[in-house]
């Protein structure tokens, strides 16, 4: 794997050993709430955190390829915001402010950053301004550190590409067992703030992109309700199923980062109507210890919870549900998910999902100041090109060219599909949940994606274990549009009531 200037920089960087003794907590596993202290109480500057990140960054990234590109500025930035604490300016109350935090590289920044989504084929891209979300990080005084790597195209190029795999960056790896999968496409998200190399990250989700690298990876995923958090300025696949959310350590950090991220963004409309659900206050008041009391959670058994005979995981399950109980929860068991079979199939996501990504794409790249492609099929042909120099494994681009053959959004085909997933969606996850006036549904791992993603559902992925060779597993809560508070107590009563998450072994 090439390795970009940016990280190379990190060599004048770092050329020290980061004293992390006279601390009294551990920099490598802190709080955003333990970090926020820190700053405040001056036994820890903004430069000393981001030396720390950088550190682990030199030793760590080689292992494991999380992050592709690290921002040049970011002791600048460390510098301003020490300075602006000092000198008591606005921003500086911010929870964020001061922290550093790693964005997915098909979030947009306007700065030394590319935003490539981890090809060749927008390296040297400029972006007109910040996304979205990264503007709003930018008001709340959070630094940029980097771009995380991820499975290339937000892994809607190939079928056949392994999860986290990017030309730019190589193979990303899971930091608890480095031949397990480490899901995807946020992979270098999960897997960075899994190793301690950064506080906090985002990532983006169209199906199971967030839960699924947060479960594997044992971190903490929140993928929101559909336009509670801006896409403008996101490599896109499609605006009726794209999120941005955060990935964490714990559930409190993830809502601190929620908190900083959602709101009206004027170039995505999809923030208008989604506004409403956003409690006033935000997310932070509903980090409940007893969040779970009264809680009425959905139990689907076929086919979230059919494991292999003698699996770790069907104790483990049964063993949380007693725990859910035990704190409050009232479990609805053995219910029955409508169609369940015809969403998994994912016959007409697929279709919807390949007329609208042809169409989002064109409309991102017109907007680039610079772009080496400006088309779907320009990128096509330059993965052709490229194909030949022999530098990086060929994955194919067979989702690529079924995208390029599409028809547009008038096509027989594609209104069928939209009709479909509408019906599965009202039929299914609505039904259930409004029919026994449940709170969230439970389910494993990264099972029920594809039932949020055509709904346009949150669901939040927490830590639930790990196998016996060591590597992780999760527990997903999941409900309707502008569930996240609720959401949000029930998965930090399940967290604080079992403190599964340890930190990564690198095991091979």
């Amino acid at each position: 794997m090439a390795v970009s200037p940016a990280l190379l920089l990190l060599i004048v960087y770092c050329s020290f050993v980061v004293d992390v003794s006279g601390y009294n907590f551990s920099l490598a596993e802190a709080t955003v709430a333990e970090l926020q202290q820190a700053l405040k109480q001056n036994t820890l500057t903004s430069r000393q955190l981001v030396e720390y990140y950088l550190s682990q960054i030199l030793e760590i990234n080689p292992r494991i390829r999380g992050i592709i590109e690290v921002n040049p500025d970011v002791l600048i930035l460390a510098d301003e915001a020490d300075m602006e604490r000092m000198s008591g300016a606005a921003n500086a109350s911010s929870a964020l402010h001061g922290i550093p935090i790693l964005l997915k590289d098909n979030i947009a920044t306007m700065d030394k950053l590319n935003t490539t989504a981890g090809s060749f084929a927008l390296l040297g891209s400029v972006v007109s301004r910040d996304s979205g979300v990264a503007a709003k990080l930018r008001a709340a005084g959070a630094i940029i550190l980097g771009k995380a790597a991820l499975s290339e195209w937000a892994y809607y190029r190939s079928s056949t590409a392994p999860n986290g795999w990017t030309g730019r960056g190589g193979q990303a790896l899971n930091p608890y067992v480095m031949s397990a999968d480490p899901c995807g496409s946020s992979t270098g998200s999960a897997i960075s703030v899994a190793s301690n190399m950064v506080a906090v990250a985002l990532g983006t989700e169209t199906d199971g992109s967030i839960i699924c690298p947060s479960s594997a990876n044992s971190v903490v995923g929140i993928k929101p309700t559909l336009g509670l958090t801006s896409r403008a300025g996101v490599v896109p696949i499609s605006p009726r199923q794209d999120t941005v959310g955060p990935i964490c350590r714990t559930v409190s950090d993830a809502a601190y980062v929620l908190d900083a991220i959602v709101g009206y963004d004027p170039n995505d409309n999809a923030t208008i109507a989604a506004s409403k659900f956003i409690p006033p206050g935000g997310y932070i008041q509903f980090l409940n210890a007893n969040g779970l009391q009264g809680k009425r959670l959905g139990i689907v058994r076929n086919p979230f919870f059919v494991f292999p005979n003698g699996s770790y995981q069907t104790q483990a399950f049964e063993n949380h549900f007693q725990t859910l109980s035990e704190n409050g929860a009232i479990l609805v068991d053995n219910l029955v998910l409508a169609n369940i079979s015809m969403i998994n199939s994912g016959e007409s996501e697929t279709i919807a999902l390949a007329t609208e990504f042809k169409i989002a794409l064109a409309s991102y790249l017109s907007e680039l100041t610079v772009s080496p492609i400006r088309t779907l099929a320009d990128a096509i042909s330059f993965n052709l090109n490229y194909s030949t120099l022999e530098m990086i494994p060929q994955w194919g681009q067979d989702i690529f060219l079924q995208s390029e053959n599409t028809t547009g959004t008038g096509s027989p085909a594609y209104q069928a599909a939209l009709a479909n997933m509408l019906s599965l969606t009202e039929n299914g996850i609505v039904m259930l949940m409004t029919q026994n006036n449940l709170d969230a549904l439970i389910t494993p791992d990264s099972t029920v994606t594809s039932v949020l993603a055509i709904g346009g559902f949150p669901g939040i992925s927490v830590p639930a274990g790990y196998g016996p060779d060591g590597t992780p597993f999760g527990i997903c809560f999941s409900g309707l549009q502008g569930y996240e508070p609720r959401l949000i107590e029930i998965a930090y009563g399940f967290e604080q009531a079992t403190n599964i998450r340890k930190p990564p072994t690198f095991l091979v």
